[in-house]
């Protein structure tokens, strides 16, 4: 793992090389499904991303997986500049700075919904439009569950946080009626 001024340096970099040849949008592809590569597959990272091998080796191992891929050389090089720099353990927070860059140039922004319960599709879209209403952006939701909020969901946007559960008006009542506010 690497610090996040880094990984943010690394990110910079490679859209900048990306954005003169007009191929951001492919590398990031590229550099995300590395970094889901390497999720899928802790065995190859930890050789690559251990020091305890050679240079020499890990590049070897890396480059076994290169070769088979798509990507584009641009891309194939820059995995091996993170390697000789001892960089490759902090792929998945390049590829995260790297999505966010690119959504910001893409006017896209990002909503993590959680809920009580599962959304249907059709509440999902009308959230999505909701919420591009409200940002004047295209919105990207991911959505997770916790049971706890009982009911209602909790939006984040960046900084913003708009939470409609019935946790939170219940901890809210609670409060009220602890300080006698209540009649």
């Amino acid at each position: 793992m690497i610090g996040s001024r880094i990984s943010k340096r690394y990110a910079k970099a490679l859209l900048s090389l990306g954005q003169e040849d007009g191929k951001y949008m492919e590398y990031g592809k590229d550099l995300n499904e590395f970094s889901q590569f390497c999720a899928a597959n802790s065995e190859f990272m930890k050789v690559v991303a251990n020091q305890i091998f050679s240079v020499e080796e890990r590049k070897a191992v890396l480059d076994a997986i290169l070769t088979k891929s798509p990507f584009a050389d641009l891309v194939q090089n820059f995995l091996r500049l993170l390697l000789d720099k001892n960089r490759i353990g902090g792929i998945h927070e390049i590829t995260d700075y790297y999505s966010k860059l690119t959504d910001e140039i893409s006017n896209v922004t990002r909503a993590d919904i959680v809920t009580a319960r599962p959304l249907k599709k059709e509440a999902r879209k009308r959230l999505a439009a909701a919420l591009e209403g409200l940002t004047a952006k295209q919105v990207k939701i991911e959505v997770k569950e916790d049971p706890s909020l009982i009911g209602g969901l909790v939006v984040r946007i960046g900084d913003l946080v708009l939470d409609g559960s019935v946790k939170a008006q219940l901890e809210g009542l609670k409060e009220s009626l602890k300080r006698g506010e209540y009649n």
